[in-house]
């Protein structure tokens, strides 16, 4: 696993997701992530089955080097067993992240960026947080509601 994971996640709150974050009632950026890195497709309604102490787990257990993602991944894989009676799907787990890469912007937020007469630089891409390009990736995707899309860029103060 890339070295800059182990630096990537502080279980920080975006202030986009304040409207949620405290009852936890949608999946917040920073377990988002840690899906990513794990391999699990997790789906709104299995996140719903957890009560409040599961989501905080999932927020909190650390999933940034190798041995951390198959612990996270066999704990939330059980978590959606119990609850389900099926386990997640599997996301296939992409070696080299788009979010990690600090010198190419990915090709839908230029998109998002230029639906919305934006642009940002590789300067200001390359100074962001990994977690902060996966938030930006993740609320550009067209399938995404991207009612966060705007708030976040002003969170990161770039625009």
């Amino acid at each position: 696993m890339n070295k800059s994971l182990q630096h990537m996640t502080n279980n920080q709150f975006f202030q986009f997701e304040a409207d949620f974050v405290e009852s936890l009632r949608c999946i917040p950026m920073q377990v988002r992530i840690k899906l990513d890195t794990c391999g699990v497709k997790l789906k709104l309604s299995h996140w719903h089955q957890f009560d409040q102490q599961e989501r905080q787990a999932l927020v909190s257990l650390p999933c940034s080097t190798e041995t951390e993602a198959q612990k996270y991944r066999e704990f939330l894989q059980n978590l959606v067993q119990e609850k389900s009676g099926a386990p997640a799907g599997e996301l296939p787990l992409d070696p080299h992240p788009a979010w990690l890469d600090q010198t190419s912007i990915p090709q839908d937020l230029q998109t998002k960026l230029a639906e919305s007469n934006l642009n940002i630089t590789i300067e200001q891409w390359s100074k962001l947080t990994p977690v902060q390009r996966f938030a930006l990736i993740k609320l550009s995707r067209p399938s995404h509601e991207n009612k966060n899309f705007l708030p976040a860029l002003k969170e990161f103060q770039l625009i």
